[in-house]
C-alpha cells in the first residue's frame, strides 16, 4: 500500500474511502478519548439511576428476564441462558461482569429484599458463586413490582446499542430501590455507595412527604430512623446517620451481635449470631488467627464456625478461663471485622447529571417518577378505553339494526361501498364501521346487547375514574400512596438492625474495662407507646409528683443493671432477651416523672412478625416467683424463673392455642401478688397468685378466667400484697368501656366512657371462674377495652401524652363518665 498524506485537522476533504489521516497531538486525543470513556463509565455503567435504583447492566438483565417471562410463577431457568440473552440483545459487555450484577440481585446477604429468586450455590460474603452454567434463576415477586406497567407505556424506551431493538431508559419501579437495596459503584473520579433500608420504613418515609411536601428531615427520620442492613447486626452512631440523611455523606459504624454464655469449669462462650454487612465468617477467623499468632489478643480458647442454612450465622469463641469475656468481646470488636465502618456516599443520577442526594431529595426524585409513570399508565389506560368504548358504542347500534346492515354488506359490490354506506346510513365512524365489517357474521349476530351494555358501562366508569386521576393531583397523590401502602404490605419484613445511638467516637473507643465501670443498677423501662429505655436509680431516690412532669405512662419495669440483660415478651408468646446496654439511657428521676422520649422503639430490639407487639419486659433471673401470664383466651400461667433462657436469644414461654395471643406479662416479686383479669363483657376477676403453680417453657398454662361466649381478655395486672392486705396505698381499678379496636394489633378500642373504682370493692373468688361485674356498659358501648389495677395509676393517649382520670367511684358495677379521648393504656409512674 503507497504512503498516506499526512492533512491537518482543518483541511480534511469529504470521506472517500480508506487513508483518510487526522493530524491532531497526543494530549488532545488523550483528553477526548479519555472524557469519553469516562462519560461512557459515569452514565453507561458505574452510577445508578435515582429513579429506579438501577444501574444498567441490573435494568437490561431484569428487562431480558420480564421479556423472556421469568415470571415468579414460571419454572428456574439456566443463568447462562439470561446472561447470554442479555449480553446479546442489551449489554455487549463481557459475560462475567453479568454474570456478577445477576448474582448479587439475589443474595439475600446483599439486598435487603432481592430481585432474582436464584436455585444453586449464589456464593456467600466469603465464597463465590458456582459458575452460571449451574446455577438456575428467575424474578423474584419484589422485581415484578420495579417492572409492571413496561408495556402500558410508562417509560420511555431507547435503542440497544445496535439499534436493533428497544429497551426501557429506565423501570417504573413501584418501591424506593435505590433507598431500599442500596448500591455501589467506581466510576472516573468519583464514585457510589448507598447502604440498605427497611422496605416499610421508607414507604412510610415516602408516604408522609407525599402528603406533606413541606416536611423537614427529623419528620421523616421518624419513619426511617436508620439503615437496616440485610444481615442484621448492630449500628453505631445515629448522629453520623442523620449527617448522611442530611448531606448524602457520612460514616457508619456497623457492630456484630454477639451473646456471652457460661462454659463448664469457669469457661464461658461468645456466639455471634449477625455478622457486619458484607463480612463473613471466613475472614473474622482468619483475621482473629493473625491476631492471637501475633499475642494481639489474648483469652480465646478456640474458634469454631457452625454457620449452617438452618440455625444461621452461629460463629463461637470459647474464652479461657479467668478472662473476662466482656473485655474479649470489646477487643474482638476493635480489632476484628466484627465491627467495621460503611462510608455512605449517595452519588446517583438525576436528569443525567451525578449528584449526592439526601434522603429528602431521594424520596422527592422517586416521588416525581411514580408521578410521572402513574400518570402516563393512567392516559395510556385513558386511551385504550376510550378506543374500546367506541367500538362497544358501534356494536350496540349494528345490533339494534342488524337487519339492514346485514343487507347493506350483501348489497355492496366491495369493502369500500359497505363501508361508506354504514357511515353515511348509521353514523359509523371509520374505525366502527370498519370493525363491524372484519367480525364474521356468525360472532356479530352470536354478541348479547346485555353483556355489551354491561361492559361499556364499566367502561365509562373506568374512563370517569381515569379522568379524576389525570384531573385532580390530589387523587394521584392517594393512588400513589395507596399503591405503595401495597407494595409495603406484600413485600416488606421486620427490622433486623439494631440502631444504638450516641456519639459514634465514644462507642467505637470505649474500651472493656470503662463497660466494667459503668455496671451499676437501673431500670429498664416501657411506655404505653412502645418506648423502651434505661434509667439509672439510686439510693434514697423519691419519685416526684406533679402532672406537669408528665409524658406516656410505664406499663412495665424490670429492675436490672447496666450490664444486665432483660428480657421482653411478644404476643406470639416469645421470650427475647435484649442487653441492656443496647437500651438508650435517660435522665434519671430527680425532678419529676420518668419521661421516654429519648428511648427507642421495643420492636428496633425485638424481631416481631405481622400483628406480633412487645406485651412486656421482666429481668431474667435464676430464682424468684417468675413470670405471669394472661392470653386473650383466658388463659393464665407463671413461668418458672429456671425456666428462663440463658443462651438462647429467643425462647417460646408459653404454647398458644390457635388463634389465641398473650395480652400481657408482669414480672412477680414476691409470689405474695394477686392477680386481676379483665374480660371485654365487663367482669372483672381477682384471685392470688400462688393459685397458678408454676410451669415450664412448653406448658400451655391453665384456666385463668371463665369468659362468656364471644368473650376475650382487655386487661391483666398483678397487685403487691402482704399477709392478704395490699402495700402501700389502696390499689385501683380503671376500665373503660367503648368501641372494639378496628383491627387487630392496633392497640384498644375507642374509650366512650372511663370510671375508677377501689380493687376493695371487688370480692376474691376461686381461679377459672367468672368473676363480678366491673363496668355497667352505657347505650352504644359495645364491651369493655380496657381494664387496669394498680396504685396511683396514670393513663395515656396513643401519642403519650398525659389524660385525666374521674375521682374514684365506690360503685364496682356502675358506669363510666364520659371520656375526652381514647386512652391507649394506664400504667403507674416510675419509682
Amino acid at each position: 500500500m503507497p504512503p498516506r498524506k499526512r492533512q491537518s485537522r482543518t483541511d480534511i476533504p469529504p470521506f472517500e474511502g480508506e487513508g483518510t489521516i487526522i493530524d491532531t497531538s497526543v494530549v488532545d486525543e488523550i483528553e477526548s478519548s479519555y472524557l469519553e470513556y469516562s462519560y461512557s463509565v459515569i452514565y453507561s455503567r458505574a452510577l445508578p439511576d435515582a429513579r429506579d435504583g438501577l444501574k444498567p447492566v441490573h435494568r437490561r438483565i431484569l428487562y431480558s428476564m420480564y421479556d423472556a417471562g421469568l415470571r415468579p410463577d414460571r419454572g428456574h431457568v439456566k443463568s447462562a441462558r439470561v446472561v447470554g440473552d442479555t449480553m446479546g440483545r442489551f449489554h455487549p459487555h463481557g459475560d462475567t461482569a453479568i454474570y456478577d450484577a445477576l448474582v448479587r440481585l439475589a443474595q439475600p446477604f446483599s439486598l435487603r429484599v432481592p430481585l432474582v429468586d436464584g436455585h444453586g450455590n449464589f456464593g456467600s460474603p466469603d465464597d463465590s458463586p458456582a459458575a452460571q452454567r449451574y446455577t438456575e434463576c428467575r424474578l423474584e415477586q419484589a422485581a415484578m413490582a420495579l417492572v409492571t406497567g413496561l408495556d402500558e407505556e410508562t417509560v420511555d424506551f431507547e435503542p440497544n446499542y445496535d439499534g436493533s431493538e428497544q429497551q426501557p431508559s429506565v423501570l417504573p419501579a413501584a418501591f424506593p430501590n435505590l433507598l431500599v437495596n442500596g448500591t455501589a459503584g467506581i466510576a472516573v473520579g468519583m464514585a457510589t455507595n448507598m447502604i440498605p433500608h427497611n422496605l416499610v420504613e421508607v414507604v412510610d418515609a415516602a408516604r408522609h412527604l407525599l402528603e406533606n411536601p413541606d416536611a423537614d428531615l427529623d419528620e421523616l427520620m421518624r419513619h426511617v430512623p436508620g439503615p437496616d442492613l440485610p444481615t442484621g447486626g448492630q449500628l453505631l452512631g445515629m448522629d453520623e446517620v442523620r449527617q448522611a440523611y442530611e448531606t448524602g455523606r457520612g460514616v457508619v459504624r456497623m457492630r456484630a451481635t454477639a451473646e456471652v454464655g457460661p462454659l463448664p469449669r469457669g469457661k464461658s462462650v461468645i456466639t455471634v449470631t449477625e455478622l457486619p454487612y458484607g463480612v463473613g465468617t471466613e475472614r473474622v477467623i482468619a483475621k482473629v488467627k493473625e491476631l492471637v499468632n501475633g499475642k494481639r489478643l489474648q483469652g480465646i480458647a478456640d474458634v469454631k464456625d457452625l454457620t449452617d442454612r438452618a440455625l444461621g450465622t452461629q460463629l463461637v469463641f470459647e474464652i479461657k478461663a479467668g478472662f473476662n469475656p466482656q473485655a474479649v468481646l470489646g477487643e474482638l470488636y476493635r480489632l476484628t471485622p466484627l465491627e467495621e465502618s460503611f462510608g455512605i456516599n449517595n452519588l446517583a443520577l438525576v436528569d443525567g447529571q451525578p449528584v449526592t442526594l439526601g434522603l429528602k431529595k431521594l424520596l422527592e426524585v422517586f416521588l416525581d417518577h411514580r408521578r410521572d409513570v402513574v400518570t402516563r399508565r393512567s392516559r395510556y389506560r385513558l386511551r385504550k378505553a376510550e378506543e374500546r368504548a367506541h367500538l362497544v358504542e358501534g356494536l350496540l347500534l349494528a345490533l339494534a339494526n342488524i337487519d339492514e346492515v346485514v343487507r347493506i354488506i350483501r348489497s355492496s359490490p366491495d369493502v369500500a361501498t359497505a363501508r361508506t354506506s354504514l357511515i353515511d346510513r348509521f353514523g359509523f365512524s371509520d374505525v366502527q364501521a370498519g370493525y363491524v365489517l372484519d367480525m364474521q357474521l356468525r360472532r356479530l349476530v352470536a354478541l348479547e346487547v346485555e353483556k355489551l351494555e354491561q361492559e361499556l358501562a364499566e367502561l365509562q366508569a373506568t374512563i370517569a375514574a381515569l379522568l379524576e386521576i389525570l384531573n385532580d393531583r390530589e387523587v394521584l397523590t392517594r393512588l400513589i400512596g395507596d399503591e405503595l401502602a401495597e407494595v409495603a404490605e406484600e413485600h416488606g419484613t421486620p427490622r433486623r438492625t439494631v440502631l444504638v445511638g450516641g456519639d459514634l467516637k465514644a462507642l467505637v473507643t470505649r474500651k472493656a474495662s470503662d463497660v466494667e465501670v459503668a455496671d451499676a443498677p437501673c431500670d429498664v423501662l416501657m411506655s404505653t407507646t412502645g418506648l423502651l429505655a434505661r434509667t439509672p436509680i439510686h439510693e434514697g431516690e423519691q419519685q416526684v409528683g406533679g402532672r406537669r412532669h408528665r409524658h406516656d405512662a410505664i406499663v412495665a419495669t424490670a429492675r436490672t443493671t447496666t450490664r444486665g440483660v432483660v428480657g421482653m415478651l411478644t404476643s406470639a408468646g416469645k421470650f427475647v432477651k435484649v442487653e441492656v446496654l443496647n437500651i438508650p439511657e435517660v435522665p434519671a428521676v430527680t425532678t419529676g416523672a420518668i419521661s421516654l422520649r429519648g428511648g427507642a422503639s421495643a420492636s428496633e430490639f425485638v424481631p416481631l412478625d405481622r400483628n406480633e407487639r412487645v406485651v412486656g419486659i421482666a429481668t431474667i433471673r435464676e430464682d424468684g416467683p417468675g413470670l405471669a401470664i394472661a392470653t386473650k383466651q383466658g388463659v393464665v400461667k407463671r413461668v418458672a424463673a429456671e425456666a428462663w433462657p440463658v443462651r438462647s436469644d429467643t425462647v417460646d414461654v408459653i404454647s398458644l392455642k390457635a388463634g389465641d395471643e398473650v395480652i400481657a406479662a408482669v414480672e412477680l416479686l414476691t409470689g405474695e401478688e394477686e392477680l386481676v383479669f379483665f374480660a371485654s363483657s365487663g367482669d372483672l376477676l381477682r384471685f392470688p397468685a400462688e393459685a397458678v403453680r408454676p410451669q415450664g417453657r412448653s406448658a400451655s398454662g391453665m384456666a385463668g378466667m371463665k369468659l362468656d361466649a364471644g368473650a376475650f381478655l382487655v386487661g391483666f395486672s398483678a397487685v403487691p400484697l402482704a399477709g392478704g392486705e395490699t402495700l402501700f396505698e389502696e390499689p385501683l381499678v380503671v376500665t373503660a368501656g367503648g368501641l372494639p379496636p378496628e383491627g387487630r394489633g392496633k392497640g384498644v378500642g375507642i374509650a366512650s366512657s372511663v370510671k375508677v373504682t377501689p380493687l376493695s370493692e371487688y370480692p376474691r373468688k376461686g381461679r377459672a371462674t367468672g368473676g363480678v361485674r366491673c363496668q355497667r356498659l352505657l347505650s352504644g358501648e359495645a364491651l369493655l377495652v380496657l381494664g387496669w389495677a394498680g396504685a396511683n395509676p396514670w393513663a395515656a393517649a396513643a401519642n403519650g401524652d398525659p389524660l385525666e382520670l374521674p375521682p374514684a367511684t365506690g360503685k364496682r358495677d356502675g358506669s363510666g363518665s364520659p371520656a375526652d379521648k381514647p386512652i391507649a393504656a394506664v400504667g403507674q409512674p416510675h419509682t
